[in-house]
C-alpha cells in the first residue's frame, strides 16, 4: 500500500443516526492491492474509490461490518419472491467500470428519490468526473454489475473480488424497481457468485441498527458482525 494522506474529520452530525456525532478516519492511497485491502477490510476498514475509511466515533459503535456465511445462507420467503420477480426478466452484465450518460442519469434518479423519501442529503447532479473518481478510478480492478430489464438499465453495482471474498461497494437502481426488490436481488446474485467462487463469506459493508437504509443487510442470514475491529461474532451474539 502506498498512502498519500491520512485525515480524521472533525466531529459532525452522523448521516446514519442523526442523534449521534460521527468522526471518520480516511487514508487516501496511490496504490493498494486486493490482498492488502482484504486484510484492512477484515479489521473494519471499507473502501470507496481511493479512500479507505473507518469510523472513529467516541461515543458510538453502531457501524459494524457485516458478512454473510455463504454456504449456510438460505433465502427467506421475501428473498425468494425477489428472486422470482427478477430471474429471467432481468439480465446481469458484469464488466469493467466506465462512465456513461445512462449511468449518470440513473445515479441522479436514485439519489433524488432517496433524498425525498429517506432524508438523504441533496448532493445535486453527479458530474462525469466525480462519478469516475468514485467508481472508475480504483487502486485495483473492480467489477461493474449492470442490470437490464427489457434492454433498459435499471441497476448498477460495484463489487470488489478479493481473495477473502466478494465485497459489495455500492448499488443504485431505478426507484421504480423497488416493487421488484432489485436491491435484494443484487445481494442474492452476490451471494450466488460468492458460492460459485467457493468463498466462505460475502461482505456487505457496514450494518447500522436504527438506520433504515442499512438494516436490510441483517435479513441475509446467517451473518456475522465485526466487534472491536477484531472479533467476528454471529448475529445471535450481538
Amino acid at each position: 500500500m502506498v498512502s498519500l494522506q491520512t485525515v480524521t474529520t472533525a466531529p459532525h452530525a452522523c448521516s446514519y443516526l442523526p442523534d449521534q456525532t460521527a468522526r471518520l478516519r480516511y487514508v487516501f492511497v496511490a496504490a493498494l492491492s486486493p490482498e492488502e485491502y482484504g486484510a484492512l477490510m477484515l479489521a473494519g476498514w471499507r473502501r470507496f474509490g481511493r479512500a479507505v475509511f473507518r469510523p472513529v466515533c467516541e461515543a458510538c459503535t453502531a457501524c459494524r461490518p457485516i458478512r454473510v456465511d455463504v454456504a449456510a445462507f438460505r433465502p427467506n420467503s421475501s428473498q425468494k419472491r425477489a428472486a422470482k420477480a427478477n430471474e429471467g426478466a432481468v439480465e446481469l452484465r458484469v464488466g469493467e467500470p466506465r462512465v456513461t450518460a445512462e449511468k449518470l442519469a440513473l445515479y441522479d434518479l436514485f439519489h433524488d428519490f432517496q433524498h425525498d423519501h429517506q432524508g438523504w442529503p441533496d448532493r445535486g447532479p453527479k458530474a462525469a468526473g466525480d462519478y469516475a473518481e468514485a467508481f472508475v478510478d480504483q487502486p485495483f480492478l473492480v467489477q461493474e454489475w449492470c442490470y437490464y430489464r427489457g434492454g433498459r438499465l435499471v441497476g448498477v453495482g460495484y463489487v470488489d473480488a478479493l481473495p477473502v471474498g466478494l465485497s459489495a461497494i455500492y448499488f443504485f437502481y431505478d426507484p421504480a424497481e423497488r416493487v421488484h426488490s432489485l436491491g435484494t436481488y443484487n445481494v442474492l446474485k452476490l451471494l450466488a457468485a460468492a458460492a460459485d467462487r467457493g468463498d466462505a463469506y460475502a461482505y456487505l459493508g457496514y450494518h447500522v441498527e436504527g438506520c433504515r437504509s442499512l438494516e436490510y443487510k441483517a435479513n441475509f442470514r446467517p451473518f456475522e458482525r465485526l466487534h472491536g475491529g477484531k472479533n467476528w461474532l454471529s448475529g445471535r451474539q450481538g
